[in-house]
């Protein structure tokens, strides 16, 4: 059950301004083995986590590129998986070393998005010259990828912008925090997000969550439903700003 918000604006007014402010959480198995984000090898490139899962080994959830490739990806909310499917992490990792610019490469994606478990899939270029450019698409919902307007955005394990309560409820912490940004310290701005990312408060009831994740969700949903998850086994692993 991850949750990414963000914020762009590629011509901001302000030269004080972020051009783009990202929040995300990582939520997974704890026992799932990965490595912490770091540059690639001898490839000072590209910066993201590694899953180390066997079978599912280089995938990656989100990462940056120095070349202004940024790609972030959450599952969607599904009862039953395909166990023979192809690892979704594979999608950000291709991205980041592509040459290919984010709209080809979702387009590129959706046709091959029925060998998927379901997927959520954020990709941008990120350039002072050109203009930024952030794109989506997710397998569940409309057939063809979205370039994305300016504003602030949340993705958790739905489609975009689906109002789950706690996609809401942590939109509007994230939405007070980088309203204040041009006026804070990067350390403090920092320490407000991950603020957000922190927070445990359970949003409940949430019949979009239950009706969703069916007879899988219901005995945890009092965890998967904050922003931040803790469960036993399984919960929020990394928090990035």
């Amino acid at each position: 059950m991850c949750i990414i918000f963000f914020k762009f604006d590629p011509r901001p007014v302000s030269k004080n301004a972020y051009r783009l402010i990202l929040a995300a959480n990582r939520d997974e198995f704890y026992h799932r083995p990965s490595k912490l984000a770091d540059f690639w090898g001898n490839n000072n490139e590209i910066l993201s986590g590694l899953d180390m899962e066997e079978g599912r080994e280089g995938g990656t959830w989100l990462g940056i590129s120095t070349r202004g490739k940024l790609a972030a990806l959450t599952n969607y909310l599904q009862p039953r998986l395909d166990r023979d499917a192809r690892g979704r992490g594979e999608l950000v990792a291709h991205f980041l070393t592509t040459d290919v610019d984010s709209l080809t490469y979702l387009k590129k994606v959706s046709a091959e998005g029925h060998l998927y478990n379901g997927f959520n899939l954020i990709a941008a270029d990120l350039s002072t010259e050109k203009g930024d450019v952030i794109c989506y698409y997710g397998n569940r919902g409309e057939p063809e990828p979205v370039v994305l307007a300016p504003g602030t955005y949340g993705l958790s394990n739905a489609l975009l912008e689906t109002p789950w309560r706690k996609l809401c409820f942590g939109k509007q912490l994230f939405l007070e925090a980088v309203e204040r940004s041009q006026a804070l310290p990067k350390d403090v701005l920092i320490a407000q997000l991950l603020d957000v990312l922190n927070n445990e408060e359970a949003q409940l009831p949430d019949p979009a969550i239950e009706d969703q994740g069916r007879e899988y969700v219901q005995p945890i949903l009092n965890k998967y439903a904050a922003v931040c998850v803790r469960c036993p086994d399984y919960g929020t692993r990394d928090g990035i700003r």
